[in-house]
């Protein structure tokens, strides 16, 4: 065997093994872009879960009590709650109705009485003063009729009360009484919590009052999850003790039950204008933060960068980047520079 065929045999197995290593596929990813846009700096403050309406329902009868909804109870607005023992409210109806038989037959018998001295007076055969009389009693009749009826109202409205309806769908979460019991007017029946339309109550630093108004779009944070939302509304009176004035912000019914803690982030300033970048392009390191820039050839490029303010998912930026950059904010851990990618989706 001579030299070259030994070479070759020797050179053999390393062509094969180059040939047969497969190049670095491109890995699928989700992309965000870069945008100039305005942020603050934020300071995060406390706040709790309250419900918009949130109510002890009272009764507005005396009497025992026949029905109490059980606590879980979810009803609908208009919807029974309580019912109270009606019966001798129908009895003195059914009395009052008799009184109004009674004004209505004398108002009919005055009423004849009156036409019938009329036309007696045109024959002068009538005392003008038996005339003003009559129609004085008729009067008198007409008003008593007038009250008997005012009284039917009454007590068809009173009957009305005996049935307790919920002012505003929501959910039993107490009962103050239970059936059978002898309630007094205006004593609590049970406690009604609207749990879906919700609220965050914050108290925020005086210090910040100028900065945050009706409308104003902040971030929740409850149980690590955040939620964007806006300021319904500010309360322009400050705690002189705490320093503080208190502010309520619209939430998602589904966000966090009645009750729970949040933190609101809160704006310091009005912000200035920088380049921002979603919250998920972000890798961090113990040593570096970068995010993973794609190029026009779609190659993935590692860019360091320094973050700033936040706001929602938007965080400020420093670095080699511009805004309308491609930025990988679903698959960037596992990305290296250099690498190719494919699109699966642009956020």
């Amino acid at each position: 065997m001579n030299i070259s065929t030994l070479l070759i045999c020797i050179l053999i197995p390393f062509i094969d093994a180059t040939a047969e290593t497969p190049a670095t596929p491109a890995a699928n990813v989700e992309i965000g872009i870069a945008k100039t846009t305005r942020l603050a700096p934020q300071r995060w403050v406390p706040g709790s879960v309250v419900s918009r309406d949130d109510a002890k329902i009272a009764s507005a009868e005396a009497g025992r009590l026949d029905f109490v909804a059980e606590v879980g109870t979810r009803v609908k607005s208009g919807e029974r709650i309580a019912k109270l023992d009606d019966q001798a409210l129908r009895l003195h109806h059914e009395e009052i109705l008799s009184d109004v038989r009674r004004a209505e037959a004398q108002r009919q018998l005055s009423a004849t009485q009156l036409e019938r001295l009329t036309k007696l007076a045109s024959g002068t055969s009538v005392a003008a003063t038996q005339l003003d009389e009559s129609r004085a009693q008729l009067e008198t009749n007409v008003q008593n009729l007038a009250h008997a009826r005012a009284q039917q109202r009454q007590i068809e409205h009173d009957i009305e009360q005996t049935d307790v309806h919920a002012p505003f769908s929501g959910v039993v979460t107490e009962r103050f009484a239970q059936r059978g019991e002898y309630l007094q007017v205006g004593a609590s029946i049970v406690h009604l919590v609207d749990s879906e339309h919700v609220e965050a109550r914050v108290q925020a630093p005086l210090a910040l009052a100028g900065k945050i108004h009706s409308g104003t779009s902040v971030t929740v944070k409850s149980a690590g999850v955040e939620q964007a939302a806006n300021v319904r509304a500010t309360v322009p009176v400050g705690d002189e003790h705490s320093r503080q004035f208190e502010l309520r912000v619209v939430l998602d019914g589904s966000f966090a039950l009645v009750g729970s803690a949040v933190e609101v982030a809160l704006p310091e300033s009005d912000g200035n204008e920088s380049l921002a970048v979603p919250r998920d392009a972000l890798v961090q390191r113990a040593n570096a933060t970068y995010v993973m820039r794609i190029s026009e050839k779609n190659i993935a490029e590692q860019i360091a960068v320094t973050t700033g303010a936040s706001n929602g998912d938007l965080v400020e930026v420093r670095g080699l980047l511009a805004a309308g950059d491609r930025l990988v904010v679903r698959g960037a851990e596992r990305l290296s520079a250099g690498q190719a990618v494919l699109i699966a989706k642009q956020g």
